[in-house]
């Protein structure tokens, strides 16, 4: 028999675990990594991302345009582009990985299948987990940037300086939802086999004990 916990536990980590996806891919698509305005234009701010840049004019509207070449981008991008599509593809992975492996999946009833979804749980929350660290390794780097940037005193306070997007909080979001799908795959793991073996071995050795306690008191009467 399954135990509802362990299905409970699948499909919540499942869910946390597209949620994590959907953000991580968000905030791969989204130009608002770098939020940069200025005083002497009120009017027109500039936004950075991965893929592209953007003029936000309350007037024009807003124009974004790709960037021209990669070999102009700078280094913290390069590496944010590298591990974040990383990220995305192997949390992915994960989550295919864990289709499977769910309880609810009607295969692999045997012993040796129940090992077998068990492997993949546990190689689905490992690889759920690395998503999530790729993903947390560029958001967190250009974040710490941005604040050493912003507060060098080196840099005169009329240069404007950038801000955090909102890009930078879908990922860490993003990398959180990972981790926890994560841990509750590896928690689902645990499952309640051996607790019940236990259970039906105790319950036939106190059946087994009242037989022979009836057959005594039997003979005894006898």
């Amino acid at each position: 028999m399954t135990n509802p916990c362990m299905g409970f536990l699948e499909l919540l980590g499942m869910l946390v675990g597209s949620g994590g996806w959907f953000c991580s891919l968000a905030a791969t698509i989204m130009p608002q990594w770098l939020s940069l305005s200025t005083e002497l234009m009120g009017m027109e701010s500039y936004e950075q991302g991965l893929w592209e840049a953007c003029v936000i004019q309350e007037v024009a509207g807003t124009e974004c345009r790709p960037y021209d070449t990669i070999l102009g981008l700078e280094p913290k991008f390069m590496l944010a582009r590298v591990l974040i599509c990383v990220s995305d593809a192997t949390c992915l992975l994960g989550l295919l990985l864990a289709i499977p492996a769910m309880s609810q999946i009607n295969c692999c009833k045997s012993e040796e299948g129940w090992r077998t979804k068990r492997g993949l749980k546990i190689t689905a929350g490992v690889f759920l987990c690395i998503a999530g660290l790729f993903v947390l390794f560029p958001v967190s780097y250009i974040a710490h940037d941005i604040v050493i940037k912003f507060f060098d005193e080196s840099i005169p306070h009329v240069v404007p300086r950038s801000e955090f997007g909102d890009a930078l909080f879908i990922g860490w979001a993003a990398g959180l939802l990972d981790i926890v799908a994560a841990v509750l795959l590896f928690t689902s793991c645990s499952d309640s086999r051996d607790s019940e073996r236990y259970l039906v071995h105790h319950h036939q050795r106190q059946e087994i004990q009242t037989i022979d306690g009836s057959r005594k008191h039997t003979q005894e009467y006898v």
